[in-house]
């Protein structure tokens, strides 16, 4: 970015994921017209509107925020036009650009996307490279078209999944990425500098919006996704199972070898190291836990008032 010729951005994001880039986009001082984010939606036990956390920096920033329900309606994209962007910076936004949007901006539509397309295209990337047992993942810088995620590849970061990482760790990791990939882009795509990358389709999978329910554990499943589905469902919507004391919530657990004559779903012993329970193929110790009322905790502190044993879970 040059003080002679400022890339003028509209930026279009919802949840925290997206803050760390407006966050850098502000402290660069691209000047930012207007801030899109989905409105307002209930929240909490009194089910009370809750502006979303990209609204809450926005307004916090003195920008001007826009939550069209949808951006289809002619009006709406009057209003976008209106603010001549050079760019629209999208980074889970929540709401799909029609074409009419995308050809608006002069530079396109950017979108900070939480994986290294085309492998996993869609509302869940981080939880599901977890589920699949992904080594890496990363982001990608894509410029936005009418597909879901097909868009060409202006670059690409790559992160490590490391042993024990949870689906909020990941996240955090790659929303800070996405935002430090971005940042020195912006001149090199103000200039026509970049050349976007096709993505190969045969390559491409999907990464599926992820339902409460598929956080119930199967325990006829093997413990090594049963582990990894604990950790991807960390802190949402949280991994459980049925236990005579009530739905078990299981934040941390580890996959462990051997058991080949307990029957799945079974409890094979606890101790204030974990509680093991059988899985279809091997154990799964159960780290920390929280159970129906209460808060999480280690599970040396669930054996010191509470018993599992004998119990066949699920």
């Amino acid at each position: 970015m040059t003080a002679q010729r400022p890339l003028r951005i509209v930026f279009a994001g919802t949840p925290e994921f997206a803050l760390p880039t407006l966050d850098t986009l502000l402290a660069e001082g691209y000047p930012i017209t207007a801030v899109y984010t989905q409105p307002d939606r209930p929240a909490g036990r009194g089910r009370h509107a809750r502006a979303s956390p990209v609204k809450a920096r926005a307004l916090a920033a003195g920008l001007p925020v826009r939550q069209p329900r949808t951006l289809r309606e002619p009006a709406v994209q009057a209003e976008l036009a209106a603010l001549a962007p050079a760019l629209l910076v999208v980074v889970a936004y929540g709401l799909l650009l029609p074409e009419t949007v995308l050809r608006i901006p002069p530079l396109g539509c950017v979108n900070v996307h939480a994986s290294l397309l085309p492998r996993w295209r869609g509302a869940a990337p981080i939880q599901r490279a977890l589920l699949a047992g992904d080594t890496e993942t990363g982001v990608s810088i894509m410029l936005m078209d009418a597909g879901l995620d097909t868009g060409p590849v202006l670059q690409q970061a790559v992160c490590s999944i490391t042993a024990h990482l949870t689906g909020g760790e990941l996240h955090d990791r790659l929303a800070v990425l996405g935002a430090q990939t971005l940042l020195p882009l912006l001149p090199k795509l103000a200039a026509g500098e970049l050349i976007p990358q096709i993505q190969d389709e045969s390559q491409a999978t999907y990464a599926p919006r992820i339902a409460k329910a598929e956080a119930d554990l199967d325990w006829s499943r093997p413990a090594v996704e049963l582990e990894r589905t604990v950790r991807a469902f960390n802190p949402w919507p949280v991994a459980q199972t049925r236990t005579a004391l009530g739905v078990l919530r299981i934040w941390r657990a580890q996959a462990v070898a051997g058991n080949r004559d307990t029957p799945a779903g079974r409890v094979i012993r606890e101790s204030r190291e974990g509680i093991l329970i059988a899985a279809g193929a091997g154990a799964l110790n159960l780290i920390e836990i929280q159970l129906p009322g209460k808060r999480p905790a280690p599970v040396a502190d669930f054996v010191n008032a509470y018993s599992l044993a004998g119990q066949v879970l699920g």
